[in-house]
Order: structure tokens, then sequence, then C-alpha cells
């Protein structure tokens, strides 16, 4: 497998940006703009959500099995 430019474009391309140097690090660029503490506090206030509703659909999944338990009528047949 070739490395490089496969077709005319690619190589003018390439000639092009070859000698270009980009440096867009500025001082501040490497900080975060968000602090660590409130990531973590916003994560942690989400996996919470989440245990509370996986709690809540577990709780309510049994309660609709009952109801449908309760709610059904069996009816005796003969045996044979």
């Amino acid at each position: 497998m070739a490395i490089g430019a496969r077709d005319f474009i690619d190589k003018l391309l390439v000639e092009k940006y070859a000698q270009e140097k980009v440096d867009n690090h500025e001082a501040d660029s490497l900080v975060s703009k968000v602090s660590a503490d409130d990531m973590l506090s916003a994560m942690n206030n989400s996996a919470n959500s989440f245990k509370t509703m996986l709690a809540l659909n577990k709780r309510l999944t049994s309660v609709c099995y009952g109801v449908v338990a309760k709610s059904a009528r069996y009816v005796q047949t003969e045996a044979v």
C-alpha cells in the first residue's frame, strides 16, 4: 500500500501545502474551558437520574404485572 497523492488534484494540493506551517496553539487553548468539578458533578447528576429512572421502571413493571395478574379471570374447564 502506497502513501501519497493518488491523482492530479491531490498532487497539486500536496505541492501547494508542502511548505506551509501551521501553529494555532495559543497559550489559553490548552486550558479547559469547563471546570473538572462542574463536569463531574453533571455526570454524577446524570447517572443518578438514570439510576432513578431504572428503579422506577422496575417498580412500574412489577406493579403492571401485579395488576394484570389480579384482573385475570380463570375459567375452570372439565377434566377429561
